[in-house]
């Protein structure tokens, strides 16, 4: 994969730059593929069932307000996104068992961790356009993750 770095250097403001500072989690900090998005607030339930689901190496965005109330994903969950060949996972909020993330070939990226689990009722939104860090997240647009940061296509 072309550094983040250089992606902007060669396409400039076609690409959206997300400002927040993520940190990484994952075995993998190096990423990309295109978006899937799911809209929640202290319940995992859509991100367990989707990233239960075919991932074709996209990378699904997850908005969770930026809570760090409870986790929106754990190592079973991230085992579940290696197993189903998704390319990542980015999480506006908290994630937990990050050791064990750690391990896994998954890109991961997260505002932090708690270990308190979050609810499992289903309540939010799945593949509808995110917005957060001056950049729009919408589904099928390509991103692109690493070390140094998150690029999005506009």
């Amino acid at each position: 994969m072309t550094s983040t770095a250089d992606l902007y250097d060669e396409h400039g403001d076609t690409l959206q730059s997300l400002a927040l500072q993520l940190r990484d989690f994952g075995g993998r900090t190096a990423f990309e593929g295109p978006i899937r998005t799911v809209r929640c607030f202290q319940d995992n339930q859509l991100v367990k069932d989707l990233l239960a689901t075919d991932g074709a190496g996209a990378v699904l965005v997850i908005d969770g307000s930026g809570s760090l109330g409870t986790a929106l994903m754990g190592d079973m969950i991230a085992a579940s996104a290696v197993a189903n060949g998704w390319a990542g996972v980015l999480v506006h909020g908290a994630i937990r068992d990050s050791a064990a993330i750690g391990r896994l070939p998954l890109g991961v990226k997260a505002l932090g961790t708690n270990p308190r689990k979050s609810a499992k009722t289903g309540t939010g939104q799945v593949d509808v356009m995110l917005r957060f860090g001056d950049v729009e997240f919408c589904p099928g647009a390509r991103l692109y993750a690493d070390e140094d940061g998150v690029l999005v296509e506009r």
